[in-house]
């Protein structure tokens, strides 16, 4: 057990599935696994593991934001021997041509924040996804016939939308980073993967973008995140 994590070490899979949302990790786990058990519900960040298609796996929710995502999926990969983790969650789009619910699968990961600093004392800001794992969600795609966008994602210490000036950033970005996504926990996950020598991927959901005036509701984000999910479900199999 961890502070944060109150599973025995033999409940938790090898591979982790890792919406940010604890609600979603319950849906997930109730909509598509078998003979599957709550084991951890410490601060309400809720873990099942079960079965996927006779394949065993851990849904297990990050929280928000790339200190939380550094907690749990540290803990993951270094106690628990956890080897694979894809989060799934949602994004802001920054292509023209994307659409609600397109999906997008980050090769790289660009932040301007200082968590490689912090934790292991390296100017870390581009951090690249496993291609291992990542080439496994493109094949699964392709047998699923779903077209899925890929490239760099931008990991932000803050909701983009929040921000008073986001183009501010983009003019502070190296000119030879052109994200097409941006989300708040990739960045934490993939470091964390590549120091402790695990793996990790990040497929997104597109829930809004300047380009798009329709808003997504709660109701619409839980039901048209079901593709993606089964998209991530699919590839570990």
């Amino acid at each position: 057990m961890t502070p944060h994590n109150e599973a025995k070490k033999e409940d938790i899979a090898e591979t982790v599935i890792m919406p940010g949302d604890p609600l979603r990790a319950k849906y997930i786990a109730e909509k598509y696994l078998t003979d599957y058990k709550l084991v951890n519900e410490v601060r309400n960040i809720y873990a099942y593991t079960g079965y996927y298609k006779n394949k065993r796996v851990t849904i297990m929710a990050s929280g928000m934001g790339m200190p939380s995502m550094g907690i749990y999926s540290y803990e993951l990969y270094k106690f628990y021997d956890v080897k694979n983790i894809i989060r799934i969650g949602s994004c802001g789009a920054y292509l023209k041509e994307m659409k609600l619910f397109d999906i997008i699968l980050s090769e790289n990961v660009y932040s301007e924040s200082n968590f490689a600093l912090t934790l292991n004392n390296d100017e870390c800001h581009l951090v690249e996804a496993s291609k291992n794992l990542n080439d496994k969600i493109i094949s699964a795609a392709e047998r699923k016939n779903i077209k899925i966008y890929k490239g760099t994602t931008a990991c932000l210490d803050c909701f983009d939308v929040y921000a008073t000036d986001i183009s501010k950033f983009f003019e502070r970005m190296p000119k030879n980073i052109k994200p097409i996504s941006a989300e708040m926990e990739a960045f934490a996950l993939f470091y964390v993967a590549k120091m402790l020598g695990k793996q990790a991927s990040c497929l997104m959901s597109v829930v809004d973008s300047k380009y798009i005036d329709e808003v997504a509701t709660a109701e619409e984000r839980e039901k048209g995140l079901d593709k993606m999910i089964e998209l991530a479900l699919d590839s570990i199999l």
